[in-house]
């Protein structure tokens, strides 16, 4: 079983303005004339950290993270009660990692990327085929209705009828038909008596049931308010425009990926984002290399999942 390469930090730190008033934060670590690799966080909201840099051999790769329109270090940050959601979409994003790449003078790069990081990557390589080295995914995620709807519409209730009453809590009973669209008016809300509490508990809900095994610490980073705020913002206005793709986008064009080598690593017991799509993806793009575990859920960081990751990431490293 492998484990996280040691400790790094960045060399080299930046911000860019990428245009509509946003500046995202990024950063290069590893080895600076090493193979380029872009990390693609989760969310759409989350944020990068430390660890995401130790999936990646430090003496082989040059490597790339940043964080996302409106979270993390870049601004204006979704929190804010100003903050303009409307020049964060898909294809804003898609945008903003074609610009950091010139940015940094990379020619081409392997894109690595897992849940909303996933959907992310897929847009990426399926618009700028030709500047993709390899893509190592994980916990595949396309924003379907179907996908939605499994998770936050009552599916995964099922399996989590405990901690599905505290997402249930903040909205009214004669709103639960439509928990997105509920949870769009609660987010709106200027009032921190009334959004802080909605965005804590939907990022409670995933935070509570993204590991095989209950991670309270996990849970605590994810429902600290300001972080809360933004990346339930933000997944909500994602949710709420399907991604602005048609339904089923990624997985039609995956054809698109036929000569770019990839990974796919998918938890059998993801909650979040389950087999099914990971499955429906490697049907359209068979020469993936489908690696499904046995014993884990969706983080990245639990054990069988991070060995898988670490091992592509190696096999792709020359």
């Amino acid at each position: 079983m492998r484990e996280m390469y040691p400790e790094i930090e960045p060399y080299e730190t930046g911000h860019l303005d990428v245009g509509d008033g946003q500046s995202i934060y990024w950063e290069t670590s590893g080895n600076p004339d090493g193979k380029p690799v872009v990390f693609l966080h989760g969310g759409p909201g989350g944020a990068t950290n430390p660890n995401q840099r130790r999936v990646f051999n430090p003496e082989k790769y040059r490597i790339v993270l940043f964080d996302q329109r409106g979270c993390g270090k870049s601004t204006p940050h979704m929190s804010e009660p100003d903050a303009d959601l409307s020049v964060n979409t898909t294809w804003h994003l898609v945008g903003d990692i074609e610009k950091l790449r010139e940015h940094l003078g990379i020619e081409r790069w392997q894109v690595f990327g897992g849940s909303w990081g996933s959907t992310l990557a897929l847009a990426y390589a399926e618009t700028h085929p030709e500047k993709v080295t390899e893509l190592v995914l994980r916990g595949i995620f396309t924003l379907r209705q179907v996908e939605i709807d499994w998770f936050y519409e009552g599916g995964a209730a099922a399996v989590f009828p405990d901690l599905w009453e505290g997402f249930l809590e903040p909205v009214a009973a004669q709103d639960r038909k439509h928990l997105v669209r509920a949870y769009s008016e609660l987010l709106a809300d200027p009032d921190p008596e009334v959004h802080v509490p909605a965005a804590q508990a939907w990022s409670r809900w995933e935070s509570s049931t993204i590991t095989l095994l209950h991670n309270d610490t996990k849970v605590e980073e994810f429902t600290e308010p300001a972080y809360a705020t933004a990346f339930a913002r933000i997944e909500n206005h994602y949710f709420m425009h399907g991604g602005w793709m048609e339904d089923g986008q990624l997985i039609q064009d995956a054809a698109k990926l036929r000569d770019i080598p990839g990974v796919i690593v998918q938890g059998r017991y993801d909650m979040c984002t389950p087999v099914m799509t990971a499955w429906a993806l490697h049907k359209v793009w068979p020469e993936a290399d489908l690696q499904i575990i046995p014993d884990a859920g969706h983080a990245f960081d639990e054990p069988g999942i991070l060995s898988a990751l670490i091992e592509a990431t190696d096999r792709f490293a020359e």
